[in-house]
């Protein structure tokens, strides 16, 4: 028994074919969206990639614009059939084509499926992307003389200033690094020669952040060094004092920038997957519709239309009996070749 059998009169497979003959255009219109939002995802990598490292994936935005340009290829190829179903004498000619493209279809159907569940866990490799790019663009940041470094100072100075944050993890990242460029250092400074021989490693470590720290809402004026010497500034506790600067580490405004939107282009990509599951349904009824007519040279004739010929258990029957008829035809080959190979 059929699944999901629909009685059809010319009536209403006329109003179906034209149903489906829409929808599948409102999906090309979806496909170009998706086209679009691979595209800006991918620019949007693009724009931050040293702040990543250059080790961020570009796999994920690569896929949203293949599925966007097969979706829409694909229904721009499905509202054609659909046209044409309305008349008889030009459907023949796609007749014997629909059957593949309505596997192809459905196998299009789960990998836009799995693009969306893609969407929604990149942000788990994109956090630690992020927190090795990060931490090295921090430490490139006072290496404004050293070519192919030189630009990392402003572009982090942009970023923590754009999305009002600060270090890596907090602000006090940057207490831990040499953030100011040894040609700015008077050497011949006791506080200088201080704080470098105080240091394992030789650096010129302070407790102060870059200016793009500062919080330009605070009513105070920026403190960005000295922040942990409450005595440097007058009335002034660090523990209890509501610092003027970003508290918000970049790695996870970044996170929630990108995994914001991810999310948005995951249910995106849900809602396309919806409306071609939809699509892809309307067509098997237009297609089944029109191959089952009580009289086929009378274009009125009753018909009837269905998802699938059978059950689901029934098909899905038929269609392990196939794939094991072919697994033992490949085997027969296999064995006929081998034995001619060797009375040869």
């Amino acid at each position: 028994m059929a699944l999901m059998l629909v009685k059809f009169d010319l009536k209403k497979r006329v109003k179906l074919a034209q149903t489906v003959w829409f929808m599948y255009w409102f999906a090309v219109m979806a496909g170009v969206l998706v086209l679009s939002m691979g595209l800006f995802f991918k620019i949007e990598l693009r724009k931050r990639s040293e702040l990543m490292d250059n080790n961020e994936s570009h796999f994920l935005p690569n896929l949203l614009i293949l599925m966007g340009i097969i979706t829409c290829g694909i229904n721009a190829f499905g509202g054609k059939v659909c046209y044409d179903s309305l008349d008889p004498t030009k459907f023949v000619k796609w007749k014997p084509m629909l059957k593949n493209f309505l596997v192809f279809c459905v196998c299009f159907n789960a990998l836009l499926l799995v693009t969306a569940v893609l969407c929604f866990l990149m942000r788990i490799p994109l956090q630690f992307t992020l927190a090795e790019g990060l931490r090295n663009g921090m430490r490139f940041y006072k290496d404004t003389d050293t070519p192919g470094r030189c630009y990392m100072k402003r572009t982090l100075d942009l970023m923590q200033m754009e999305f009002r944050c600060c270090g890596n993890d907090n602000f006090r990242d940057w207490f831990e690094i040499q953030w100011v460029s040894n040609r700015y250092l008077d050497f011949s400074a006791k506080e200088v020669k201080d704080r470098i021989g105080s240091n394992v490693d030789g650096q010129y470590l302070m407790d102060g952040v870059p200016f793009s720290c500062c919080n330009p809402s605070s009513p105070r004026p920026c403190i960005q060094y000295q922040m942990t010497n409450n005595s440097a500034h007058y009335s002034y506790d660090h523990y209890t004092e509501d610092l003027n600067v970003w508290k918000r580490g970049c790695r996870d405004a970044l996170l929630s920038y990108y995994g914001g939107m991810m999310n948005t282009i995951g249910a995106l990509v849900v809602l396309v997957t919806m409306l071609e599951v939809a699509v892809t349904v309307g067509m098997q009824y237009v297609h089944s519709s029109l191959s089952t007519l009580a009289n086929p040279e009378d274009p009125e004739s009753e018909s009837e239309g269905w998802i699938l010929e059978k059950t689901v258990k029934e098909t899905f029957t038929d269609i392990m009996a196939k794939m094991k008829a072919m697994g033992k035809g490949s085997k027969v080959e296999e064995g006929g070749e081998a034995a001619g190979a060797t009375v040869s």
